[in-house]
C-alpha cells in the first residue's frame, strides 16, 4: 500500500503542483531537455506525473479501486526528478509563478522517503559528511590544505567571517585561494573556522531528499560562528549562500545571529568604500556566467558584472540568457554525480557560446560550475581560459 504524496508538502507546494497547465513554456529553457531531448524528464511532466501520484493515492476513487502504484512508474519518475539540474530556470519562466528550484528538492524528498531515492552515489553523501564533514570523504584535516595561501591567520575572534565551502576546498582550490587573497588584501580583520570544525553547509543533504542530518548540522556551524562573534558570514559558493540564506534559519529554529552575504556582494562594497584598489589593467574580453543559486537563488546579478567593469580594459560581453534567465552549468543538483553525459554536453554549451563571441576568458563564480566547466574543456575541441572571478580579481589587487 502506497502512502499519501501530499504528507510532506506544504499549502505552497500543493498551490504550485496544481496550479501547473502544462504550457510547456519551460520546455525552452531546460538544460536537461535541451540535451536530451527527453519530454518525460521534463518540468511540466514531472509535476502532470506527481498529481497523479496524488490522485491515485489520495482521492475517493482510491479509496474505491485501491491506492497501488505500478514500481516501473515510480521508478521512472524518480529518475526524472535526480535526473533535473534543480537550476530553476523553468521556474523563472512558469506563467503560473512556480517555485521549482525549491519544488524539486522537496518532490525528491517525498521520493527518499519511499525507499526510491537518491540515486546512485548520491546515497554515500549522509555517511560522508558524518565521518569527515565533506561530501567527498576527503580527510577534514586537509579542508585547507595545500591551497590555503601564505600570509597572516584570520583572527580568532571577528565580527566577519569565512566559510570555504566543501566544493571549493577539494574541488575548486583556485577559487578560494583567490577569495583569501582578496579578502587579505581589503584589510578588515576576519575569522575562520579551524579545519576540522567546518564542515558541510547541507546543501548536498537539502537537495538530494537526504534532509534527516540537517537540523544538528545547522545548528552546529551556527553555534561555532556564534561563539567567534560573528556578524557577517562570507563566502563564494552560490549553493552554500543559497542553504545558508533560506534554509539555515529553518533548521536553526530561529533568526540567525549573523548576516549571510556573498563574497562579490562584499567585495563590491569594499571597492565603493575605497577600502580595495585595482592596479593595473587587463585588457581582454571577458563573458561573465551566473550560477543559478546566486542569480535565480538570492538575486546577485549586478556585483559580478560590476566588479569586473571595475578593473580598466575589460570589455564585458554577455551571454544570451544572462541573470536569472541564465542556462544551468551542469553541475546543479547533484545530478553530475550520476548523469555524468548531461552535465558534460551542458557545460559544453556555455563553452560553445563563450567562444563563438569571441571571450578570452569564461569567468565564473561557482565551485561546482568551475569543476565542471574544467572538466568539460578536456578532450573538447574548443578551448576557452576558466577563471573565477576573485581568482582573476587576486591579480589587481595585491
Amino acid at each position: 500500500m502506497v502512502r499519501g504524496f501530499t504528507e510532506g508538502l506544504g499549502r505552497k507546494e500543493m498551490a504550485e503542483i496544481k496550479a501547473c497547465t502544462q504550457c510547456r513554456e519551460c520546455l525552452r529553457y531546460c538544460p536537461v531537455q535541451e540535451v536530451t531531448g527527453r519530454i518525460a524528464i521534463a518540468p511540466s511532466e514531472k509535476i502532470r506525473i506527481y498529481r497523479s501520484f496524488i490522485e491515485k493515492t489520495e482521492s475517493l476513487r482510491a479509496l474505491i479501486t485501491g491506492r497501488d502504484l505500478p514500481e516501473q512508474l515510480l521508478g521512472d519518475f524518480t529518475r526524472a526528478v535526480f535526473e533535473c539540474t534543480t537550476c530553476g530556470a523553468c521556474g523563472e519562466v512558469c506563467p503560473a509563478g512556480i517555485d521549482t528550484q525549491r519544488l524539486w528538492p522537496l518532490l525528491r524528498r517525498e521520493m527518499v522517503k519511499r525507499g526510491l531515492g537518491p540515486m546512485g552515489s548520491q546515497a554515500e553523501i549522509p555517511g560522508a559528511i558524518e565521518s569527515t564533514g565533506n561530501p567527498y570523504n576527503q580527510p577534514a584535516s586537509e579542508r585547507y590544505s595545500p591551497w590555503f595561501p601564505e600570509g597572516p591567520e584570520p583572527a580568532r575572534r571577528a565580527e566577519i567571517a569565512y566559510y570555504v565551502g566543501c566544493t571549493g576546498a577539494y574541488q575548486a582550490q583556485p577559487m578560494v585561494r583567490g577569495d583569501l587573497m582578496v579578502l587579505r588584501a581589503i584589510g578588515r580583520e576576519f575569522t575562520m573556522l579551524e579545519a576540522e570544525e567546518e564542515v558541510c553547509c547541507g546543501f548536498p543533504l537539502y537537495i538530494t531528499g537526504q534532509h534527516e542530518p540537517l537540523e544538528a548540522l545547522v545548528k552546529r556551524l551556527v553555534q561555532a560562528y556564534r561563539d567567534r562573534g560573528v556578524r557577517e558570514l562570507i563566502c563564494s559558493c552560490p549553493c552554500c549562500v543559497n542553504m545558508m540564506s533560506k534554509d539555515w534559519p529553518y533548521y536553526y529554529g530561529e533568526r540567525l545571529p549573523f548576516r549571510i552575504i556573498h563574497i562579490t556582494q562584499y567585495v563590491l562594497r569594499a571597492l565603493r568604500e575605497g577600502g580595495l584598489k585595482i592596479r593595473g589593467e587587463l585588457r581582454e574580453r571577458l563573458i561573465y556566467h551566473d550560477p543559478c543559486y546566486l542569480s535565480r537563488g538570492v538575486g546577485v546579478i549586478r556585483e559580478p558584472r560590476e566588479i569586473l567593469q571595475a578593473i580598466p580594459g575589460v570589455e564585458l560581453v554577455e551571454f544570451d540568457r544572462w541573470g536569472r534567465l541564465s542556462r544551468c552549468c551542469g553541475a546543479g543538483g547533484a545530478a553530475r554525480k550520476v548523469f555524468h553525459e548531461n552535465a558534460t554536453a551542458i557545460a559544453r554549451l556555455s563553452i560553445d557560446e563563450a567562444y563563438e563571441k569571441g571571450a578570452h576568458r569564461l569567468v565564473l563564480s561557482c565551485p561546482a560550475c568551475y569543476e565542471k566547466v574544467n572538466e568539460a574543456m578536456r578532450g573538447y575541441h574548443r578551448k576557452i581560459m576558466i577563471v573565477d572571478i576573485m581568482e582573476l580579481l587576486s591579480g589587481f589587487v595585491t
